[in-house]
């Protein structure tokens, strides 16, 4: 009873938090990777900003999925697409084909290629130690496509005990539909670990995840109106989605040397239920045999890493990784017939596939100069893959095989000139496609003695044209796109300052405010252009100017046990469509704020968190197509409230529950500022499937 009071009191009485940043109760120095000339390198010495997920955090948000993670960060939003059950990110008013998505300094491969426009829902967190954040362009350190940052996420390679075995359970409602079977989140896990020697680990992982889909009004799968009239109610409003994650880790270190070798399989299976039912009326017996043309998605993905770091002859560090990808995604459409619940006409089609290679290499410490580093580097792209049209009927039309070869070398240095360092860099960048490209960076930092940290980043990097935008193809009866093999790559530059410092106001009393200001844009951004009405056509170009400014103040509270954040950010974006004549809009301003709770009480080892987000209205223009016109959108306001408690046991038992999206958001409404006789005067945006509560079990036997 008493802890029980105690736990609410907590609630009722903090309800100011902040964003989800780095855990109080590590208290090791924290060190980063992502973009370091060193192999690794303490966190204030970075001359990169970097943001730090650690483990602990992640633990006590439950996070099974990167989403579960990022919907709570400033200048970064998770753009849910439940028609298929994919997640992606928006960064800086820009989509997830300009932030690059990084495992161990090795681009993830997805639809587009390798890194961008990752369905983050698919990036399990069961074996991850840290996720590193950097925002700006890295387009020297990591080529295209870190127009607007990357995402760096370090998977764990150690661990203190001979044997350490965790199995888990988690079950989540969703919205307000449980059963132990037949609906919410069921997630079970598996994760073994053991030290051969001291110079030997390895690991094995597997993660199921069963989402049974959000009804919200709708019926399900086997529903139809018995009056022979299509109600839209058949289906789900969230689809059913059903995934499977293997992963496996081996990992040699002696003195001057380090190896690893990680494996991935991860599958998953979306169901998509059509809403007009076929009843197929026997005026003779007066019947019906309700049948509905249904679709499961599949997608599966393979994942090769080998990694090598170590010193030659105590002179020249490298590191060095290979990776062989694999991803096939495939769709099977059928007729359902909903009497007997069998499935007849089975058609099946690949429509999207990706094999690629991928090697990056740097090599430092050359000078020996405790003032000046010099880092030089590689990276060899190899993408293979097909970009198809999604209709069965056109499978023998256009699906072709295309590669784009990519060959980069770089060079970046860090001079030290007593509390300043610089650090200028270049990349080259060749291509079997393109004409070869230059960037650059600029970056610097000062630490004076009274404990001010400022950086100051300038950084290009280009965006290159995807698959679809290149090689997508379809004409049928209502429009018709058109692929564009003569696309360029766009091009992005950012300017980013960031100046903290930490002020301690007593012995266990500290606060820690930062402001970051930044300029990015993108010119020659790709669009799609409508240059024929009728019929309806459509193609890629470059044609457009991007351009986004902004703040962010954040500030860190800590005392003792306690860790309050608080932060608020302001964005303006701007575009220029030279296509259209006299079309150039102002700047569209979008505010967010955030705030994040964390509270340890060391006697019970329990660890509270609570989280808020709010999302300012955001506008943006859209084309009218029935007008032959562009319109301003508006999408509404709206918060995002997470909490969590998370209870470890001397036994090894570790019990986490909570809530997701408490303020219950499930759609957004979006605002025309003239309807259209398409889109209405107002539409809306599914962003969530209401209230959800989870509750986590977690076992974990470790013995020498």
């Amino acid at each position: 009873m008493k802890y029980t009071v105690l736990i609410s009191l907590f609630f009722v009485a903090f309800s100011a938090m902040a964003q989800v940043n780095d855990s109080i109760y590590n208290k090791l120095e924290e060190v980063v990777l992502t973009g370091q000339i060193t192999n690794q390198q303490s966190i204030d010495k970075s001359v990169f900003e970097v943001k730090v997920i650690n483990q602990e955090t992640i633990k006590n948000l439950a996070a099974n999925s990167l989403n579960d993670v990022l919907t709570q960060h400033l200048n970064m939003n998770v753009l849910p697409g439940s028609d298929k059950g994919s997640m992606g990110i928006e960064q800086f008013g820009f989509d997830s084909e300009y932030v690059l998505i990084l495992v161990d300094n090795v681009p993830v491969i997805g639809d587009q290629g390798f890194g961008n426009a990752i369905d983050i829902s698919q990036i399990n967190l069961d074996d991850i130690a840290q996720i590193e954040i950097v925002e700006g362009a890295m387009g020297v350190q990591y080529g295209a496509n870190a127009v607007t940052g990357v995402i760096n996420i370090i998977t764990k390679k150690s661990s203190n005990y001979t044997w350490e075995i965790s199995p888990f359970i988690q079950e989540e409602t969703i919205g307000n539909e449980y059963a132990w079977f037949d609906e919410g989140k069921h997630i079970q896990g598996i994760k073994l670990g053991h030290n051969f020697s001291d110079k030997l680990y390895a690991t094995l992982n597997y993660v199921r995840t069963d989402f049974k889909g959000f009804l919200n009004n709708n019926k399900g799968k086997n529903y139809f109106n018995s009056a022979r009239e299509n109600d839209g109610l058949r289906g789900y409003d969230w689809l059913p989605k059903a995934q499977h994650n293997a992963k496996a880790l081996v990992n040699y270190k002696t003195a001057n040397f380090k190896a690893f070798y990680r494996f991935e399989y991860y599958t998953d299976i979306t169901e998509d239920y059509a809403e007009d039912v076929n009843f197929n009326y026997n005026p003779i017996f007066d019947e019906v045999n309700p049948t509905a043309q249904d679709v499961l998605f599949k997608n599966t993905r393979f994942y090769h890493h080998l990694n090598f770091t170590g010193t030659v002859k105590n002179t020249v560090d490298y590191n060095i990784s290979a990776s062989y990808q694999d991803q096939k995604k495939s769709r099977e459409d059928y007729t359902y017939i909903l009497n007997t619940k069998e499935e007849q006409d089975n058609v099946s089609l690949d429509f999207n596939t990706r094999k690629g290679f991928f090697s990056r290499g740097t090599f430092s410490n050359f000078l020996k100069n405790e003032n000046i580093a010099l880092q030089l580097g590689y990276e060899i792209k190899h993408d293979k893959g097909t970009a198809g049209d999604l209709s069965p009927q056109n499978k023998n039309e256009d699906i072709k095989k295309h590669t784009l070869n990519f060959y980069s070398g770089f060079m970046a240095s860090e001079i030290s000139l007593n509390k300043f360092t610089l650090r200028p860099g270049f990349r080259y960048m060749a291509s079997s496609k393109f004409k070869p490209t230059y960037t650059a960076s600029l970056s610097g930092s000062y630490f004076s003695d009274t404990g001010y940290q400022v950086r100051a980043i300038f950084g290009l990097a280009s965006k290159l044209p995807s698959f679809e935008e290149l090689y997508y193809y379809l004409v049928d009866s209502n429009h018709n796109v058109l692929k564009n093999e003569d696309l360029l790559p766009e091009k992005g530059k950012s300017v980013f300052l960031h100046i903290k410092k930490k002020y301690w106001l007593t012995d266990a009393l500290s606060y820690t405010p930062k402001i970051t200001l930044h300029y990015l844009d993108v010119a020659d951004k790709i669009d799609q252009i409508v240059i024929s009405n009728k019929p309806l056509t459509i193609q890629h170009q470059n044609i457009d100017l991007y351009k986004t400014w902004g703040a962010v103040l954040r500030n860190q509270l800590t005392y003792k046990n306690l860790s309050a954040n608080l932060g608020i950010g302001f964005l303006a974006e701007a575009r220029d469509l030279k296509s259209v004549a006299g079309f150039k809009d102002d700047f569209l301003y979008a505010l967010q704020a955030n705030a994040n709770l964390n509270y340890k009480f060391p006697k019970w080892k329990t660890y509270a968190t609570l989280a808020y987000k709010h999302n300012g209205a955001q506008y943006q223009y859209w084309y009218d197509t029935a007008n032959d016109s562009y319109e301003k959108q508006k999408l509404e306001a709206f918060g995002w409230l997470d909490a969590s408690i998370r209870k470890e046991f001397k036994n090894g038992l570790e019990i986490s529950l909570g809530a997701r999206n408490l303020l219950d958001v499930t759609n957004v409404n979006v605002i025309n500022g003239q309807g259209s006789t398409h889109e209405g005067a107002s539409t809306t945006r599914g962003l969530g499937y209401g209230r959800s509560y989870f509750l986590k079990l977690l076992y974990t036997i470790k013995f020498n």
